[in-house]
C-alpha cells in the first residue's frame, strides 16, 4: 500500500491508526488529515521517541495496510 492511498482514505484508516498508536486522539487524527510528516510528528510527541523510530513504526504500519482497510 502506498501513502497516497492511505492519505486519500484517511477517514477510513484512522481507526487502524488508533489501534496502532492508542495515545493519538481523535483531534490529533483530524489535524494530521493524512499527512505523513504530521503523523510522524504526533507519534514522536505522544510516545517520546526519536524521528527515526517514529518513521520505522510508520513504515511498518504502512506495510500492514491492505485493501480491507479501505472498505
Amino acid at each position: 500500500m502506498n501513502w497516497d492511498q492511505i492519505q486519500g482514505n484517511w477517514k477510513r484508516v484512522t481507526g487502524k491508526a488508533q489501534e496502532q498508536w492508542g495515545k493519538l486522539t481523535n483531534d490529533d487524527l483530524d489535524v494530521i488529515a493524512g499527512r505523513r510528516e504530521q503523523l510522524v510528528g504526533k507519534i514522536q510527541e505522544r510516545y517520546g521517541v526519536a524521528k527515526d523510530n517514529a518513521e520505522q513504526q510508520l513504515a511498518e504500519w504502512e506495510r500492514k495496510a491492505s485493501d480491507a482497510w479501505f472498505k
